[in-house]
């Protein structure tokens, strides 16, 4: 899955991940909230401030203009230097500008630069269209001048128009709106940083406890004597915590896990070695068979046919017994961890004498050889190694039908020697071939049998190569089957 279409699914995410990410979210939204209520707040009172001062311009300048008879000298014209920032506009009924007591025009602005300045008519136009009724209005007069509250009342048939500047205000809210925007981004780095290290020191219990399952999870929990030592620390499996309670559960398991890896250990040791010791104690007894056997058909008085077929059969049914239990020895001291013998083995040499031994025993199929050049060598049992040949030969002349080819070949592989066994017979059914190795498995009417088999043989072939260091595979179709045993070379 690409990167970015992993990050944008937060099922996909670390636990680690996801915490710093609601956090972040969570303090992203808590900021965003309560900023924004200051901003509107401030935004509100800034406005209700404004509207004052617009009511206390208008009162001085309605005293400027009104009160004619003022003995103090002349009124400050609005929007001089040192006063507040104001605009007044006085109209006529004919729509011209009209004069104050001291014959000032009443019609000036102040500008950015702090300059008083007569209106433009397109400012003036600007302020008659804008305002309407008794309610202050916001305008933008442009030219420098800026945004101003104005509020416009009908006086003698004209228009009266005072404005106080909303510059400052503005400033100050865009001052603030700067300081939050640059506050939560301060924020977020400085949360997302602690929030990492803390997520990161509150997880580390968790982190030990998937350590310890990663640990047992690599162990090989199939066979043998099994030891599992391996437990979570006693810092933590606290049950007053969370993870705590996880590595408890964990310990508490792998005890358990323990108790049934020993029982199950014993009682194969238990099943082995009895294995083991009834093989033993049936050799003896079958080889009196198979001699008594003998010794009848020897015999030179006049036998009945139907006591001789009695014995024939008592003899092959004894020869395959005898078969079955040297198989089930041979396994048993493999399962016992029995050494096996190791030395230089010419596996060609040992391919063409097994190939010899098959076509001796079933001329009607086809026996090919498929060697290199050199010999291939490797080190380990010599009788064993014939074994795995002979068992594989014994297997395709078993299950396929006479006139099949059967191609024994060796390559060297890196490290490896593969030994390949492949015919052209009917196949391995699909449901076999993941059990095909294991002890008492048969093959079912698709490969045919001539005779009866004990199912031990290619077990026999899995057990020796992996005594060997090897392991063994199978690849089967209707008209091509192969086993391969793998092998260390030398």
């Amino acid at each position: 899955m690409p990167l970015a279409d992993h990050a944008l699914r937060p099922a996909r995410w670390t636990l680690r991940a996801k915490l710093l990410a609601s956090v972040l979210v969570l303090f992203t939204v808590v900021m965003l909230g309560t900023s924004a209520l200051t901003v509107i707040e401030t935004r509100r009172y800034l406005t209700a401030q404004l509207a004052q001062d617009l009511d206390s311009a208008v009162v001085r300048v309605d005293d400027g203009r009104l009160d004619r008879d003022d003995d103090r000298g002349p009124a400050r014209p609005p929007g001089a230097p040192g006063g507040d920032r104001v605009l007044a506009l006085l109209l006529t009924a004919d729509g011209s500008v009209a004069t104050d007591q001291y014959g000032n025009p009443l019609n000036t602005v102040r500008t950015d630069s702090d300059v008083d300045a007569p209106l433009t008519s397109e400012q003036i136009a600007t302020l008659t269209d804008g305002v309407e009724g008794r309610e202050p209005v916001r305008v933008e007069l442009g030219s420098g001048a800026g945004s101003y509250l104005v509020e416009a009342r009908p006086v003698d048939g004209g228009l009266f128009i005072v404005g106080v500047s909303s510059e400052p205000v503005d400033r100050l809210l865009a001052k603030l709106l700067a300081l939050v925007v640059g506050g939560t981004a301060v924020g977020l780095v400085l949360v997302g940083v602690g929030g990492a290290v803390l997520i990161r020191r509150s997880l580390a219990p968790l982190d030990r406890v998937a350590a310890t399952a990663r640990q047992v999870s690599g162990l090989k929990l199939d066979s043998g004597d099994v030891a599992l030592a391996v437990r979570v620390p006693a810092d933590d499996v606290d049950d007053r915590t969370e993870v705590g309670q996880v590595g408890l559960a964990l310990n508490t398991m792998l005890d358990n896990v323990e108790s049934a890896l020993t029982a199950r250990q014993e009682s194969e040791m238990r099943v082995r070695q009895f294995v083991a010791d009834a093989s033993h104690e049936l050799r003896t007894p079958l080889a009196s068979i198979r001699g008594y056997a003998e010794l009848s058909r020897r015999e030179t008085e006049p036998v009945p046919p139907t006591v001789t077929h009695a014995i024939g059969r008592v003899e092959s049914e004894a020869l395959r017994m005898q078969e079955l239990v040297e198989d089930l020895l041979l396994l048993a001291r493999l399962d016992a961890g029995r050494p096996l013998d190791r030395e230089p083995v010419d596996l060609s040499l040992l391919a063409m004498n097994a190939v010899s031994d098959a076509h001796a025993a079933s001329p009607d199929h086809a026996w090919e050889l498929d060697l290199p050049d050199e010999p291939v060598e490797v080190t380990g049992d010599r009788a064993r190694l014939h074994q795995i040949l002979a068992n594989l030969l014994a297997n395709a002349r078993t299950h396929t039908p006479a006139g099949t080819r059967v191609v024994t070949s060796l390559r060297p592989e890196g490290a490896l020697v593969r030994l390949s066994v492949s015919d052209n017979g009917p196949g391995i059914p699909d449901v076999l071939q993941s059990t095909v190795f294991e002890r008492f498995t048969r093959g079912e009417e698709s490969r045919s049998r001539e005779k009866g088999s004990t199912g031990l043989g290619l077990s026999i072939v899995a057990a020796v190569g992996q005594a060997h260091g090897g392991r063994v595979e199978v690849d089967s179709r209707p008209g091509d089957t192969t086993f391969s045993v793998l092998l260390p070379s030398t």
